[in-house]
């Protein structure tokens, strides 16, 4: 039986290629993506596992704003290394000028993120989970064991 062994890429429709190729040029370089192809109406970038392409709607889907909620796209979230790169985009998406709709923080146990969106309003997530079980169980591993004194 075929098992999905990870996503290998997303394309997302945008109204303003230039815009938001320029917008995408300068996020994913800062999250370590490399360009790959290049058309006149798309464009795509690698980490060399997971794939990031942008197009342009046509002019059909032009006159439909996204709006969260609707049926289909909600969020596209990336897992970061640590709380501290989940905290490094928050600035960075700041200093870009993209509209921050949640700032770094805590959102659920042990789950840390930031929400922004795109030039169209797609609602972008750079979050980490999972920092604080790990320097636990990491810590545990690191202190020795409790003997018990035979009586």
């Amino acid at each position: 039986m075929p098992r999905v062994v990870g996503i290998d890429h997303i394309v997302i429709r945008v109204s303003d290629f230039k815009k938001s190729k320029a917008f995408y040029d300068k996020l994913l370089d800062f999250l370590g993506f490399k360009p790959m192809e290049r058309y006149a109406d798309a464009a795509g970038w690698t980490t060399g596992k997971t794939r990031f392409w942008i197009g342009e709607a046509d002019a059909e889907g032009k006159k439909h704003k996204h709006r969260i909620g609707n049926i289909g796209f909600h969020h596209y979230a990336f897992e970061l290394r640590s709380r501290a790169d989940v905290d490094a985009l928050g600035a960075f998406v700041k200093e870009l000028g993209a509209k921050i709709v949640d700032p770094p923080g805590e959102y659920y146990d042990d789950y840390y993120a930031v929400f922004f969106l795109d030039p169209d309003g797609l609602k972008l997530e750079g979050m980490k989970y999972g920092e604080r079980a790990c320097k636990r169980a990491a810590e545990k591993r690191r202190k020795p064991a409790r003997r018990r004194r035979r009586k």
